[in-house]
């Protein structure tokens, strides 16, 4: 509490006074001292129902009642379970708070995703930051309980929750998910499940993912990053465009993918949130949280690339076609596209005369057969000369 509410303040007076005003009216209680003598508080049964009253119609998710158990032979408090582990949640909350990523109240924990089969795999923390650039981020946090290939489980699970139809999809949609394995990946982001709980992330792919590692070493650390990256390739890393130019596409499609993070609790602490201590999977030095959700080769580049070569293909085909374009034999004039293509197509080649001549000498032809046609025409209907009476003439003067 003293972390998310009040992140600059070096002490908690003020959230330790509030909580004893709030246990003074039996709203909460101490649960457990930490090893470092903080108290954690919990709600009471009185104080969990006001909360809900007044913070689930704002749409913010209240947890799960703490009930206050007590073992019936020693006397001593069950169920306290927040250990470590729920503490570096809490913390690692608290930094993304700090460096304005996420308002205190856009913060949830243990949410559900159910898959296919029934499993539900339940976020450690989810952050909704639209406003620092981060829509939504799921997180895990680790405190090396968990076996590194154990992690590529949950990344597995993520994608595969990613990949799910609503129950209500459309039919056509549904018969072509189940006519190929991979056919929902022709299926739009905006008619599968994980639209319906999250918001668009700004980018492509699905929903990001944080591995947060704390209170363990560097090595270890870098072993379960290394992990991470081969074991779970499949479901982290960007294909290759599928293009008409592949070797000057240099752009990777990352519509499929889960964008992976990772960094650790102390880089948080240390340097905060806002800083460059993320790790994208695939990549080589850390960067900026939004940096390294970004795919700078990503789709905005194959557009780019794609549109380049096509441009330089149709430049060069359009030289090359240049370079074929005949020549008239008689004139030396180049073809105009209108008589290359007259020569060339079947329709119009029958008719085109001599087809090693251009446009204007073919027409000069035309014209010349057209004058010779008129005159042959006029020829045949002319009438004959008629000399027989020139001849009687002769023979009436004689007599």
């Amino acid at each position: 509490m003293w972390k998310l509410t009040r992140p600059d303040n070096q002490h908690d007076k003020l959230t330790r006074d509030n909580l004893l005003d709030l246990q003074d009216h039996h709203l909460v209680r101490v649960e457990l001292v930490r090893e470092d003598q903080r108290q954690v508080w919990v709600l009471t049964k009185r104080g969990h129902s006001e909360a809900k009253r007044l913070l689930e119609p704002k749409g913010i998710r209240v947890s799960a009642l703490r009930e206050e158990k007590y073992d019936p032979v020693t006397g001593e408090l069950l169920g306290t379970s927040y250990d470590d582990h729920s503490a570096a949640v809490t913390s690692t909350a608290a930094e993304l708070h700090r460096a304005g990523i996420g308002h205190r109240l856009g913060f949830a924990t243990e949410i559900p995703h159910r898959l296919g089969d029934g499993y539900v795999q339940r976020a450690d923390l989810v952050v909704r930051a639209p406003e620092a650039g981060v829509p939504v981020m799921l997180l895990e946090i680790d405190r090396r309980s968990e076996d590194a290939h154990d992690l590529v489980q949950k990344l597995r699970r993520y994608w595969q929750w990613g990949r799910l139809l609503p129950k209500d999809a459309a039919k056509r949609t549904v018969d072509l998910v189940r006519s190929r394995p991979d056919a929902i990946e022709d299926v739009d982001h905006e008619l599968r499940l994980w639209r319906r709980f999250y918001p668009p992330t700004g980018r492509e792919g699905l929903v990001p993912l944080a591995f947060v590692f704390a209170d363990t070493t560097e090595a270890k650390v870098d072993n379960t990053v290394a992990v991470l990256e081969e074991a779970g390739r499949r479901y982290w890393a960007p294909r290759r465009y599928d293009s008409l130019y592949p070797k000057a596409v240099t752009a990777r499609d990352y519509r499929q993918a889960v964008p992976v993070v990772v960094t650790t609790l102390e880089q948080l602490q240390e340097h905060g949130a806002g800083a460059a201590v993320w790790r994208r999977l695939g990549r080589t030095g850390e960067q900026t949280l939004t940096a390294a959700l970004d795919n700078p080769d990503g789709h905005a580049l194959y557009l780019a690339q794609e549109a380049r070569a096509d441009a330089e293909d149709q430049q060069r085909r359009a030289a090359q076609r240049e370079a074929e374009r005949p020549v008239c034999t008689r004139c030396g004039r180049k073809f105009t596209n209108e008589r290359w293509e007259e020569i060339t197509v079947h329709r119009t080649a029958v008719r085109v005369g001599d087809k090693s001549v251009c446009g204007p000498c073919r027409a000069d032809d035309v014209a010349r057969e057209e004058v010779a046609a008129e005159a042959a025409r006029l020829e045949a209907v002319a009438p004959p000369e008629d000399d027989s009476g020139r001849g009687r003439g002769w023979f009436r003067r004689r007599n």
